[in-house]
């Protein structure tokens, strides 16, 4: 709303013509308050304080995390341009950031055009850097050239040095603000102070910054997990780079955490693979031009450019995707046209060539359902994709999205050349031959999978749920209802009698589920139980897995409170987390604690969940001169011994029973998670005995038969 006030007009005087003379159309105010003043320019870097979430994506850890990296990939362009082989993270204990390179050092000799150092030139102007035109870098991180004054941007204080000519110069920055800090107080200035003599030789850049948090959110953090990740990715991408992270917060590690990598892309397939090898690491690489029309002094221009093509893949027994991806040396999360190219190529030449006429699939081919598709050659699929080339369009500036057109068809020349070769000639035959057998397994999975879904589809439209006949279902299904796991029919009873049956459904498992963690996918999918299992949560199983299409909000394990409840649950716990995990990474698996002994003391009844419980309850009630004998402990050797009542309030009813949830809320926890699950219920019997060795304090070593 635009408040007006009127000008009294001047008494007994009448208006001279001047007066009633209009003012400019430039001056004049319109109506409804929009003018020429209501345009505003925002100078410098106030644009990425205005609009940060354009530039890191977001004022969460996220983004915070982004400034570390744009000061990580300076850093490591300087490495790939061979000009370092040193980086230093450190997280200081005032929750600052400093990272550090051996590298050329950015220049500090006057800029010809800003009449201020180059040094406060790129940490202050969005657009300056060493990477426009090819000047200093053949290929880098980005064309944006906004990363370090981007951190600038959004800090509270930033302190930059760098060892050039002999010397350590010093500029730091307070709220954006050139000059220098002599204790706390600061002076502004563009004077570059020599702080230290050092070895003509020596050369580097040091950059440590405060994040303003004002800008960021209370909760945001750097993650020191994400950052070892993001280190030794970078390690791989550019072999013989030695990096080192401290931590010096509180909490954090006091042993610093250093890494280098000597075998590239191949190294990194072989780092990321989990469980057995279905393959050895495949390793492509090309090299192609493409023309880019760019501006030019003013003109549009055709440009030359070339383009490096490397690729490292291979196949585990799994059915898990890990495909990384990269331009130069930054990492392309969301992909873009180099891995459009890859995928591309993947599936073309595996069913030109590796799946053509096999015998496997010829009763596939009489209705044309034979093909591979991209889901079906990526199972199991580990792979590297990197493409090295100056000046590359990013789609944001988060450089997440590779957008440059002509990558995806030098790409997809490279790698379907490459793979051509590897399964015709170059592969080893027991290799090829372990690779085709899988990708043909899961074509027929694929199909026989949609086909029951079909199946069962029809059958709910002729009247028939198609559910499993030991199903005690629900009456209402969506968000709220649950699908609670037992063990057996004996445990199925009391459960059916004490369950709400508008919301609880109970599923009874006859003896162990098969262990997915080592069984093969026709195994699994014979397996009766977990057929049961799928089945009633209606929502597919592997890569078809729907998450949407579950018929329960919330899955519950259910199992005695016993060491072999304990191996159900593993099993269980196995079972989702290869064929549903998208459950798990939802949050909705949930394990039931009943106890394993009660106890009725009066109209009090005691639980305990272990022998260490137990006896510490005891104590506690014997105080007062009560005897420990009088106390009679009834030890539940399952969920049937209990009666209605028991079971309905320790493990159905939602006021007084105890559920544990079971998450994988982020790429670490689930990375975190599958290496557990290869561990400890996969095939690898020798790794499963070191680690057992290695974080067991009751095993003895010396008794182990295995």
């Amino acid at each position: 709303m635009v408040s007006t006030t009127a000008t009294p007009k001047p008494v007994g005087k009448k208006p001279t013509p001047a007066a009633r003379k209009k003012p400019p159309a430039a001056t004049r105010k319109s109506g409804n308050g929009y003018d020429a003043d209501a345009i505003q320019t925002l100078e410098g870097l106030e644009a990425v304080r205005k609009r940060p979430g354009m530039y890191i994506g977001g004022t969460g850890s996220q983004g915070l995390m982004h400034l570390v990296w744009e000061l990580l990939d300076n850093a490591i362009d300087e490495a790939a341009a061979g000009f370092a082989d040193r980086i230093d993270i450190t997280l200081h204990r005032d929750n600052s950031v400093e990272v550090a390179d051996n590298g050329r050092g950015i220049p500090i000799d006057r800029h010809a055009k800003r009449k201020v150092s180059a040094l406060e030139v790129v940490l202050t102007e969005l657009h300056a850097g060493g990477k426009f035109g090819g000047g200093a870098y053949g290929a880098s991180g980005g064309l944006h050239g906004v990363g370090a004054s981007v951190v600038n941007a959004l800090s509270a204080k930033l302190v930059a040095q760098v060892d050039r000519d002999g010397h350590t110069h010093e500029l730091c920055f307070n709220e954006r603000v050139a000059g220098q800090f002599s204790g706390s107080t600061f002076t502004a200035g563009h004077h570059l102070e020599k702080v230290k003599r050092i070895s003509r030789n020596k050369t580097g850049t040091r950059i440590r910054f405060w994040s303003d948090r004002d800008i960021f959110d209370p909760e945001a953090r750097i993650d020191i997990d994400q950052v070892r990740e993001r280190v030794v990715q970078a390690c791989f991408l550019v072999p013989g780079i030695k990096i080192r992270v401290v931590d010096k917060r509180s909490g954090g590690s006091a042993k610093p955490f250093e890494f280098v990598s000597r075998g590239g892309l191949a190294d990194l397939v072989d780092h990321l693979s989990s469980g057995g090898n279905a393959c050895e690491v495949i390793t492509l690489s090309g090299i192609d031009t493409f023309t880019e029309r760019v501006p030019v002094d003013g003109k549009m221009t055709d440009v030359l450019r070339e383009c490096v093509v490397e690729v490292a893949l291979r196949w585990v027994k799994g059915y898990e995707t890990r495909v990384e991806s990269f331009v130069n040396t930054i990492p392309t999360s969301h992909g873009g046209t180099h891995t459009a190219g890859f995928d591309r190529a993947l599936t073309r030449a595996v069913n030109d060539v590796l799946l053509k006429d096999t015998r496997k699939l010829a009763k596939l081919a009489r209705d044309n359902k034979h093909r591979a598709v991209r889901e079906d050659v990526q199972e199991g699929l580990v792979a590297a994709c990197k493409v090295v080339f100056a000046e590359p369009q990013f789609r944001g500036q988060t450089k997440q999205e590779l957008g440059t057109p002509a990558i995806e068809k030098i790409v997809y020349d490279v790698v379907k050349r490459g793979l051509t070769d590897w399964f015709t000639a170059s592969g080893p035959r027991t290799h090829v031959t372990a690779v085709r057998e899988k990708l043909s397994n899961a074509v027929i999975n694929r199909v026989s999978s949609r086909q029951m879904l079909e199946t069962r589809r029809r059958a709910a439209s002729m009247g028939s749920t198609g559910m499993p006949d030991k199903l005690a279902d629900c009456r209402t299904h969506g968000p709220d209802s649950e699908l609670i796991i037992v063990e057996g029919d004996s445990a199925a009873g009391p459960a059916k009698a004490g369950r709400d049956a508008e919301y609880m459904a109970i599923l009874p498992l006859r003896g162990k589920v098969v262990n997915a963690g080592k069984a093969t996918m026709k195994q699994v999918m014979d397996n009766a139980e977990a057929q049961a299992l799928f089945t009633a949560i209606g929502a597919g199983s592997g890569r078809d897995f729907d998450l949407e299409s579950a018929r329960y909000g919330r899955i519950v394990i259910l199992c005695d409170a016993d060491v072999d409840g304990s191996h159900i649950r593993c099993l269980l716990l196995t079972l989702i987390h290869e064929y549903m995990r998208p459950l798990l990474e939802a949050g909705r698996v949930y394990v039931a604690q009943p106890p394993l002994y009660s106890c009725r003391l009066g109209d009090t009844v005691h639980r305990a969940f272990s022998d260490e419980e137990r006896d510490e309850i005891t104590a506690r009630l014997t105080k007062g001169g009560r005897k420990a004998e009088n106390l009679r402990w009834n030890r539940f050797k399952g969920l049937g011994e209990m009666n209605v009542e028991e079971l309905a309030e320790c493990a159905l009813d939602p006021e007084t029973r105890i559920l544990r949830r079971l998450t994988m809320d982020d790429g670490a926890a689930a990375g975190r998670a599958a290496k557990l699950f290869e561990t400890l219920m996969g095939a690898d019997v020798a790794g499963r005995r070191e680690y057992l060795i290695a974080n067991s304090a009751l095993l003895d070593p010396a008794a182990l038969d295995v």
